[in-house]
């Protein structure tokens, strides 16, 4: 069973790639600096930051099913280019009823048109794009909020606005 409060951060295909892919669209941050940025930010709210990044559709699925089994308290996904194809993710999403934000770090409205579509999108109370990997931070601290978590006293941390 996951702790109370643990979140999971999922990221879709190819984001096992950042720091090498297009770094003029992604930027030079790696999938390792995002879940230390989630684990760090999460930290501050006394919450857990479960990352999983999968470049299969299913994969993402079950994780998101595994996230209702075991009683996450939220999901910040960045579905990278399934969030443009998947109603299956969002079916998902509706159907876990967790509240969920989507993250992508580039802006999707300033690229091909065929981005500026998100089923995923329709399934979270909110979507984040081109704040680059602070985009996840952002997203946290959201979730956060609206969950009701409050910055845990014992960091000795604030959450950076």
């Amino acid at each position: 069973m996951a702790a109370a409060g643990t979140i999971y951060v999922l990221n879709g295909p190819n984001l096992n790639l950042l720091g090498t892919r297009e770094p003029e669209t992604y930027g030079h941050a790696t999938l390792a600096d995002v879940e230390k940025l989630c684990a760090d930010t999460a930290r501050q709210f006394a919450l857990i930051a479960d990352c999983r990044q999968s470049n299969r559709e299913g994969e993402l699925i079950d994780f998101i099913h595994e996230a209702h089994a075991k009683k996450a308290v939220g999901i910040i996904i960045n579905a990278g280019g399934y969030s443009h194809t998947s109603i299956a993710l969002h079916d998902a999403l509706v159907a876990v009823k967790i509240p969920a934000v989507e993250v992508h770090v580039s802006n999707i409205h300033a690229r091909e048109s065929f981005r500026d579509h998100s089923f995923t999108a329709k399934a979270t109370f909110a979507s984040l794009c081109g704040f680059g990997i602070d985009g996840y931070r952002l997203a946290i601290i959201g979730l956060a909020t609206r969950i009701g978590a409050k910055t845990d006293a014992r960091t000795d941390a604030k959450p950076k606005t």
